[in-house]
């Protein structure tokens, strides 16, 4: 599969997924709880989508030109650690509006697991973190595609 259609696939996949979660909420229709989810979400949706797709584009792309990228794995391990915080943290906003049932049980156990401060801050700032992982996000597509940057201009100057 050529790398731009892999990377729009698993981007794709990203949000699909991500919808599946918000759907699954027992409080608000499936359109409904979509509608809530782009309204206030919209920007982490998209954005876990694009990073997740092009470092998927970046990384099969490096692989057709024969390329072994040393951060190849630290990028896939940080990338997927990060759209899964991203995406949990941008469920905290949700649960108000009685989306994401689910959520709402996994958060009754923050204070028992991490303390009530700890607790409060991670639902306070819930929205700045899950910005924070879509920052983490693409900088791992950036060290990836500036790895793969030095790689093509080592191999012009080989060659």
């Amino acid at each position: 599969m050529k790398p731009f259609f892999k990377g729009i696939l698993f981007g794709i996949l990203t949000i699909t997924v991500y919808l599946v979660v918000v759907i699954t909420t027992p409080a608000l229709g499936p359109s409904d709880a979509i509608n809530a989810a782009f309204q206030l979400n919209s920007p982490i949706i998209i954005g876990m989508g694009v990073g997740v797709g092009l470092q998927i584009f970046l990384s099969a792309h490096a692989k057709t030109l024969g390329c072994r990228l040393s951060v190849k794995k630290k990028a896939f391990g940080g990338n997927s650690s990060s759209t899964a915080a991203t995406s949990f943290f941008s469920f905290f906003s949700l649960v108000p509006l009685g989306c994401c049932g689910w959520w709402l049980y996994v958060l009754s156990f923050l204070p028992s697991i991490f303390g009530t401060g700890v607790s409060a801050i991670l639902i306070e700032y819930s929205q700045s973190l899950a910005y924070l992982g879509l920052a983490i996000i693409f900088g791992f597509s950036a060290l990836t595609a500036h790895k793969l940057y030095k790689e093509k201009q080592i191999r012009s100057l080989s060659g």
